[in-house]
């Protein structure tokens, strides 16, 4: 007697195949759906922030980090940090805690003891605590600074800064609010993977790159 030969036949195998298919499409499909629920979460953390400004500014004649009666003795505000009131936020690098030069990260105390941006403002250490930098959806930090000679990206006066951004991320919110090319227009760009003050403060003169490689610094003036 012949023996019954084992095995899946041609039509069993296609089957499994466009299982498989329809599969990594939908893992597919899910992680671009994550990606850009992640992009508009950032673009309303740039929106909400600018809001946030200018709020303050209205209810208390005076620029967040800057304003000289905001701590306890003035407000109540227990380790609010009061700034000199001289209209300029006394940093130059959106991420960095510099000693004697910390109203960049008392913007964000200032911002929370008000009520306009979420998150505990207790503490008094730089960058920690109340005075922390938030995080975006990406997972790197976004800061505030007062441009200076060698940082600003060839913009002027506050900006807003948004470190770690995937080349996808970035050129989505500088086409969204601006004119998406990385050095030019009121949002501009430069190569770096971390959330710090990128060398030199040049905008990157290349198109974004999308290659899962490149990472980006975006700046938009406030």
């Amino acid at each position: 007697m012949m023996k019954k030969q084992l095995g899946f036949t041609l039509m069993e195998i296609a089957i499994v195949l466009v299982v498989i298919g329809i599969l990594l499409g939908g893992v597919l499909k899910g992680q671009e759906l994550l990606t850009n629920a992640k992009i508009k979460r950032l673009k309303n953390d740039f929106n909400g922030i600018v809001a946030a400004y200018h709020a303050y500014e209205d209810r208390y004649r005076a620029m967040p980090g800057d304003d000289s009666l905001a701590n306890n003795a003035n407000r109540g505000w227990t380790d609010g940090t009061a700034g000199n009131g001289n209209g300029v936020l006394a940093n130059n690098d959106a991420f960095a805690a510099a000693a004697g030069a910390r109203e960049n990260q008392d913007f964000w105390q200032h911002l929370r003891y008000s009520g306009l941006v979420a998150g505990n403002p207790a503490g008094a250490v730089l960058n920690t605590g109340g005075t922390a930098n938030p995080t975006h959806s990406f997972n790197g930090q976004i800061g505030i600074s007062n441009v200076g000679a060698g940082w600003g990206l060839g913009l002027a006066g506050i900006i807003l800064c948004a470190g770690n951004l995937p080349g996808k991320a970035a050129q989505s919110l500088d086409a969204d609010m601006d004119d998406g090319l990385l050095n030019s227009g009121q949002i501009r760009a430069i190569v770096g993977n971390n959330n710090i003050e990128p060398a030199g403060g040049t905008p990157t003169a290349a198109p974004y790159l999308d290659d899962g490689v490149a990472y980006y610094t975006v700046c938009k003036t406030l």
